[in-house]
């Protein structure tokens, strides 16, 4: 099968993060035996050779000068929360740049299927050329993308305009399919919850190399460590995560031991460790933050890691904690499953997809959602169960190799393409 993938987040250099998830998703399937060509636009930071990747790569430019490529690449949206006033000024370029390198291509290439990753702009760009050349399109919703089209009348056209062209509409958390089908008008028939996934061969338990990045950090060898991956924008939480580790601290430092409503009364290690991978529009305001709560000398801010790199963090830790809210909606995040990968048990909260990976008192935890008591007492729980721990984590590792993995996924996902270009348009259940 001849595949066509949009997306404006892959991966420009050896670790860089954005667009992870749709590079293993495109590898995986190339590993299955399908032909697959991303089209992205082109970004002054491209440092990848063939060589690099398995995937063919076809990248158009849409403004005149280098420096004026500033969409995309996880910079469009402050804080994730609202377009930069820059979107406003390029988009229009790069929806027509989209527009007419993707149609060449497809009338040039005749691929079975495109697969457009996020509403806006691919999912509108792959719609005018699906139409255009009787092409199958597929449209994936990984964030908040939907909910930013909901509030701008001209992109909630275009984003109903890429549903209504769709045969398979795939989101990675219930509020992210709600969003499109209540806000947008998309056809709830045509949806599957899919998560992006993991390659299980690549993140699995391995200690080497953890002893001596807990030294590095300053983390003493019998701490509890705590991780939490992800841009520092509002949607992942991780404010909530620093009120709740304060709460431990509080009562740490009264008792060595938890009050009763934060279990188990066993708990008398040494206070907790956090330590956060990313950066972002929150990055100062909650390093602040954190401060203010005496945390200081706990936390651990070490920007961005590179992907081959990013294991050791996984394994180094207890446990990884997603206190995700709705601000706005969003899907399931890629770290949950990465962490799975590596046998951690996963704190997360009901929101953002979490439900479709961690499942309460098997692989981890869930709570309520902005509930700084309840994410404290997880933590607590946890931190002073090391044997529950394990087990978790190693339950979190069989739901990997069984169905969150990527081989699994993106067969789930060519079943769909298969049935798209036998002219089956709502999704089999």
């Amino acid at each position: 099968m001849k595949i066509g993938v949009l997306t404006h987040n892959y991966p420009r250099y050896r670790g860089d993060f954005s667009g992870r998830f749709v590079e293993a998703l495109s590898e995986e399937l190339v590993a299955q035996g399908h032909q697959v060509t991303v089209l992205a636009p082109w970004d002054a930071a491209y440092a990848r050779t063939p060589s690099d990747h398995r995937v063919a790569l076809e990248l158009y430019r849409y403004a005149p000068r280098a420096d004026w490529h500033q969409l995309g690449y996880m910079r469009t949206m402050r804080a994730d929360v609202a377009l930069r006033r820059m979107t406003y000024l390029l988009a229009p370029g790069m929806f027509a740049a989209g527009v007419r390198a993707v149609s060449a291509w497809a009338g040039r290439e005749r691929p079975d299927v495109l697969h457009a990753h996020w509403a806006l702009p691919n999912g509108f760009i792959g719609a005018v050329a699906a139409r255009r050349h009787g092409i199958p399109l597929a449209v994936s919703i990984p964030g908040s993308d939907a909910t930013v089209a909901a509030a701008n009348p001209i992109f909630r056209r275009m984003a109903r305009y890429a549903f209504d062209t769709a045969r398979l509409i795939t989101a990675n958390s219930t509020a992210l399919r709600d969003v499109a089908v209540n806000d947008l008008g998309a056809d709830p028939a045509k949806f599957d919850l899919i998560a992006y996934g993991v390659d299980p061969n690549a993140l699995r338990p391995d200690s080497r190399g953890a002893p001596e990045l807990r030294a590095a950090l300053g983390i003493p060898p019998d701490a509890v460590v705590f991780l939490a991956v992800g841009r520092m924008v509002y949607k992942k939480g991780f404010d909530r995560l620093l009120r709740a580790l304060a709460l431990l601290k509080t009562e740490h430092e009264k008792t060595q031991q938890p009050a009763d409503n934060l279990q188990p009364s066993t708990f008398n290690l040494q206070p907790a460790h956090a330590v956060f991978i990313g950066e972002g529009d929150l990055w100062a305001e909650w390093q602040a933050l954190g401060r203010e709560l005496g945390l200081g000398e706990r936390l651990h801010w070490v920007g961005n890691v590179p992907s081959d790199r990013i294991g050791v963090y996984y394994n180094m830790a207890d446990a990884l904690v997603m206190p995700s809210v709705t601000r706005p909606a969003d899907g399931l995040n890629v770290t949950v499953l990465d962490a799975m990968s590596c046998a951690r048990p996963v704190i997360g909260t009901d929101a953002a997809g979490n439900e479709l990976a961690i499942r309460d008192s098997v692989n981890g935890l869930l709570t309520p959602e902005g509930d700084d008591a309840a994410l404290a007492r997880a933590l607590a729980t946890l931190a002073g169960d090391p044997d529950r721990r394990a087990r978790m984590g190693a339950e979190g590792r069989r739901m990997i190799e069984r169905e969150l993995g990527w081989p699994h996924l993106a067969r789930r996902y060519v079943a769909h393409f298969e049935r798209m270009t036998q002219g089956v348009g709502t999704v089999a259940r």
